[in-house]
């Protein structure tokens, strides 16, 4: 069974950093996509960040990119989201999730398990 738990989030102000971690269990990595999502208070959710678990290929929303940062380590089958330079509007839930693909995707839909979210609050 796919079992994917963010753990990381907080408090931080405007300007700091954090590190979001997704602890993922239940499947073969291989050349698995995996992303990051972010939903606002009153907002759909949006695309964050993607990665092949290779670590090969990246991709980012506009939003984030020169700021955030996605990685994975293998050894701890653990994907990571660095978040430096927050902004307020950075504040949300985020969520891991994980294809059964190996499209780098920006689309929610092309993702099949999800985490139950971590929360993220940037103070102004």
């Amino acid at each position: 069974q796919v079992q994917l738990v963010e753990s990381g989030g907080g408090l931080v102000q405007a300007g700091g950093s954090l590190r979001v971690s997704c602890a993922a269990s239940g499947f073969t990595f291989s050349s698995r996509a995996m992303a990051w999502f972010r939903r606002a208070p009153g907002k759909e959710r949006e695309f964050v960040a993607a990665i092949k678990w290779s670590g090969i290929s990246t991709r980012y929303a506009d939003s984030v990119k020169g700021r955030f940062t996605i990685s994975t380590e293998h050894a701890k089958n653990t994907m990571y989201l660095q978040m430096n330079s927050l902004k307020p509007e950075d504040t949300a839930v985020y969520y891991c999730a994980a294809s059964s693909g190996t499209v780098v995707s920006a689309q929610a839909d092309d993702y099949n398990a999800w985490g139950q979210g971590t929360q993220v609050t940037v103070s102004s």
